[in-house]
């Protein structure tokens, strides 16, 4: 009776409140997050921190974020997802705090430069740790209340927030610019924009403790591979998923791959710009706001429009996905003006908003209901992997060629769009 009374809102089984709701906490982060990332290359060198310590910056916090974020998936079946976003949202607003406060005190020469970063680096540790609670938990409330079509649909509409959080970011940090705070008083605004979420979330989302499932009959979950695995649904038996298991592992796979790929784009994008351009570090700061902007738009051109008109499924929408992406990491590297990094940021970014979704929505697709938290938890801790290393590692090509970074990464997407496509392509499924 309860589903009987939602309101389904575009197709998939959610009140269009509580879509709402659920879209809010996953943008709030997205776009404060996009916006600091915006800020860093400038503030880095204005404070005169090598650009290498600026990618670093961001790697311990993926490392949290990766052990901990399974570890929140699993706490969902005892705590609730509603719970864990709030817990989510704590550690960004704290975090965000922490960050703009110490980059307050280094651009106002009250901290050296390793002071701020040390700082800096403890506030990306809290959300690593903290703000890792809130995607699988979003992610395991759309999936538990949408199959198939509808399942693919729901997550990539939420996982558009990304996209729109990087569109509103960059777009709306300026405007918060103000002295004496500087180029860091974005990140008390966006803590500020993170309370009202919170509140939102906790006045306007129903509580959601589980309950135990009916002991139900075994039920066959295909995995990408083909085949399949029987599982039986009981009462009260929390979902063990291994890492290896051959439904999830190949899904895995082509997240960190992919996912490397876009974290290397993201952390050398914003130097680019300013190194092509040669302009003051205020005035490149609006370039890099815009060749951002203009990303976010083709991503959510993929994930709120193409995706649903063309109906394909998640292994299609990786390979065209890949194969999008290294045409505009190519594009983008090989550019000498803003029009040529703009156009190759957005066509590269078009083809992420196809990735991403194909291989969330993979993955969840491959396993059981009752699985939909540690899964999530699986996907959520994948994503993190490619921040780990993969800022870092852009930024140290791109110390030896400007180019480099943007080629290596067109080359690895091609690799894995020929991978999935000759793998898992549809003859062998049938076999």
């Amino acid at each position: 009776m309860a589903k009987e009374k939602l309101k389904l809102v575009n197709g998939f089984g959610l009140s269009r409140e509580r879509f709402a709701v659920l879209f809010s906490v996953m943008l709030v982060a997205a776009a404060g997050n996009t916006a600091m990332q915006s800020l860093l290359p400038a503030i880095g060198r204005d404070l005169g921190v090598a650009d290498i310590w600026v990618a670093i910056a961001f790697s311990l916090s993926a490392v949290l974020w990766v052990v901990t974020a399974p570890y929140w998936a699993h706490r969902a079946d005892r705590r609730g997802r509603r719970a864990l976003m709030r817990l989510g949202l704590y550690g960004f607003i704290i975090s965000m705090l922490i960050c703009g406060a110490a980059l307050a005190a280094g651009l106002q020469g009250g901290l050296g430069p390793m002071a701020v970063f040390v700082i800096f680096m403890l506030g990306r540790t809290i959300y690593g740790a903290f703000g890792s609670a809130s995607p699988p938990a979003v992610q395991a409330y759309v999936a538990a209340r949408t199959e198939g079509q509808q399942r693919t649909s729901g997550l990539a509409a939420i996982a558009s927030s990304f996209g729109l959080g990087t569109i509103i970011g960059p777009a709306i940090a300026p405007l918060f610019i103000f002295e004496p705070l500087g180029l860091s008083a974005p990140l008390f605004a966006f803590a500020a924009i993170g309370v009202l979420v919170l509140a939102a979330l906790a006045l306007r989302l129903p509580d959601d403790t589980p309950r135990a499932e009916a002991r139900g009959p075994i039920v066959s979950y295909p995995s990408i591979g083909g085949g399949g695995a029987s599982v039986r649904e009981e009462a009260g038996t929390p979902a063990k998923l291994a890492w290896r298991d051959p439904r999830v592992l190949p899904w895995h796979v082509i997240g960190a791959v992919g996912g490397h790929g876009h974290a290397a784009l993201l952390g050398v994008i914003g130097f680019l710009v300013i190194d092509r351009l040669n302009l003051p570090l205020d005035h490149a700061q609006q370039w890099i706001a815009i060749v951002l902007i203009a990303g976010a738009a083709a991503s959510l051109l993929a994930q709120w429009w193409l995706i649903p008109q063309l109906g394909l499924e998640p292994r299609q929408l990786v390979v065209w996905g890949c194969v999008l992406a290294a045409g505009g990491l190519a594009m983008t590297g090989f550019s000498q003006g803003i029009y040529g990094i703009t156009m190759g940021f957005a066509l590269a970014s078009l083809g992420f908003g196809f990735f991403r979704p194909g291989f969330t929505s993979g993955a969840s697709l491959a396993v059981a209901p009752h699985e939909q938290n540690a899964v999530a938890g699986m996907v959520t801790s994948v994503n993190g992997v490619a921040f780990i290393a993969a800022p870092a590692l852009g930024v140290a090509l791109y110390t030896v060629a400007i180019p480099l970074p943007f080629l290596a990464t067109a080359a690895l997407m091609l690799g894995l769009a020929a991978w999935t496509g000759l793998a898992f392509r549809p003859a062998r499924l049938e076999e």
